[in-house]
């Protein structure tokens, strides 16, 4: 069986298309088997633009991948009806979210400080 990367890229995110990205592999019979956020470093936008390195519009190509992203690695923001809490609710660096989600386990989430995500990410640039 074969398997490919797709990197969704920082448009995609911006316009809010990332998941009718996705979707559209997933319509085509593709199935995920690994799912990560992350901010493209350098290494990776070289890697990925390989075959472009010699022409004229590589560099452009590595800054449009490399481009600002003002959310954190690993982290998923989202808006919709029900999604927002009480307004009595907090959440504390040291409390942990935990999900459970039959036949996988539980998924448990450390809360940490956005600002030390954003001081660990910038640390990798």
């Amino acid at each position: 069986m074969s398997r490919t990367l797709i990197l969704v890229k920082p448009d995609a995110f911006e316009r809010a298309l990332s998941g009718e990205v996705i979707a559209r592999f997933e319509r085509k019979g593709l199935r995920i088997v690994a799912l990560k956020t992350m901010v493209a470093v350098e290494e990776i936008a070289h890697a990925h633009y390989a075959e472009h390195t010699e022409k004229p519009f590589f560099g452009e190509l590595v800054e449009f991948l490399l481009r600002d992203n003002p959310v954190p690695p690993g982290s998923v923001l989202l808006t919709g009806t029900g999604l927002v809490p009480p307004d009595d609710f907090t959440l504390e660096p040291g409390h942990v979210v935990e999900i459970e989600v039959p036949g996988i386990g539980t998924l448990a989430n450390p809360v940490v400080l956005a600002t030390s995500l954003l001081e660990r990410s910038t640390a990798h640039v």
